[in-house]
């Protein structure tokens, strides 16, 4: 295994995520905790350190599961990771009573790394505003000792990252970011790992694999990599991407079954990051895989002559999100802090955004498509 140095502590370069464990009958809520305890088993034994939970996931039976599994062994022994769950605004007046009950749940006296989770656009100004105490109680339990590093995980844009780290950046040990070959340019992870880089903050990155859309790839692009390393497979490239990328310290993967933890472990045993070709020639291919989506360079032009002052580059950004990932949370999410007046579906079609678009972008009907997309 692969370690990484941060301050004092060497951890393992792969860290088992928790949010897709084993189920039972295809229920997320029912963890198979036999299949899970086997594979944190198997990631104990094969040098695997660091552990990563949150309160919601798998509807809150991950941290009750990973505390279990993780109880048989010596607590010098592993890192453990979870988070105050801020995605959910209804939590916010309660982090004194989550944290008191993740300790309970997880069967520890305090955790090695604690996270603000998910801080997007849905959350930023509660996270911010300081009526909820979130940020003090925080640093008033790594004070105690009951959180050793404190960190936050981000799926908003760069802005919204900055205005965290405006208020927060120096006090924040490690940021976790959705960051792999696609997202590098579809999702601005370039900009957001430079920005953490200001700052010197480590970065810890979730999605390596996209939800598993970049652990298998069509018979063309198969042929590329195999080409360029003809005894690296397809899922490989992902960490080799990560591990080409000076700032990543900490690969997260939600491995749901034995055969993708060895896989992962196999890959880890060895440093291999890319040469500046096989680096070019992936992009290449990320690139290629974004071809039908909308290739707006905000210009802003269009938002000068909407009638109803949508922000269409950045609900066409998101439209691009979605498309691309066939639905998820993130454009939901992101939709929930613009108001309904401003919404994909508050566009009336007038078309006076295309004329003056230098990329010819139907907005009309992408903004017709988005909310039909949304409504479900």
């Amino acid at each position: 295994m692969v370690y990484k140095d941060f301050q004092d502590l060497k951890l393992s370069a792969l860290g088992m995520g928790a949010m897709r464990l084993p189920v039972i009958d295809g229920d997320d809520a029912k963890i198979d905790e036999a299949a899970a305890g086997e594979m944190v088993a198997y990631a104990m034994e094969h040098g695997i350190n660091y552990y990563d939970t949150a309160w919601g996931y798998h509807n809150g039976n991950s941290e009750l599961v990973m505390g279990r599994a993780l109880s048989k062994y010596p607590r010098d022994k592993f890192y453990l990771a979870t988070k105050f769950p801020g995605y959910d605004l209804s939590n916010m007046p309660k982090v004194k009573e989550i944290f008191e009950k993740q300790l309970e749940k997880c069967q520890v006296e305090y955790f090695d790394f604690y996270l603000f989770h998910n801080v997007c656009e849905m959350n930023i100004d509660a996270y911010l505003d300081e009526k909820y105490g979130i940020f003090d109680y925080l640093m008033e339990q790594k004070k105690n000792g009951r959180i050793k590093h404190l960190g936050f995980s981000a799926h908003g844009s760069y802005d919204v990252m900055k205005r965290f780290l405006d208020a927060y950046g120096d006090h924040m040990e490690f940021c976790q970011i959705q960051l792999n070959y696609v997202d590098w340019s579809f999702q601005n992870a370039k900009a957001k790992v430079e920005l953490l880089k200001e700052h010197n903050i480590p970065v810890w990155v979730m999605e390596p694999l996209r939800g598993g859309k970049l652990a298998s790839l069509p018979e063309k692009e198969t042929s590329i990599l195999k080409s360029m390393r003809p005894d690296e497979e397809v899922p490989a490239w992902a960490f080799r991407f990560l591990q080409s990328i000076p700032e990543v310290t900490m690969v997260l993967s939600g491995m749901s079954n034995a055969e993708q933890m060895k896989a992962n472990i196999a890959t880890f045993e060895t440093d291999k990051p890319l040469n500046d070709e096989e680096m070019k020639s992936l992009l290449a291919l990320a690139d290629g895989m974004l071809n039908g989506t909308l290739l707006c360079t905000a210009c802003h032009y269009c938002v000068s002559h909407c009638p109803k002052g949508l922000d269409i580059p950045r609900l066409l950004e998101l439209y691009n999100e979605h498309k691309f990932t066939g639905g998820g949370f993130i454009a939901p999410m992101a939709l929930a802090a613009v108001p309904e007046d401003k919404q994909p579906s508050a566009c009336i079609g007038c078309r006076s955004c295309e004329k003056v678009c230098p990329q010819q972008i139907k907005i009309s009907e992408a903004m017709a498509d988005f909310a039909a997309k949304l409504k479900g």
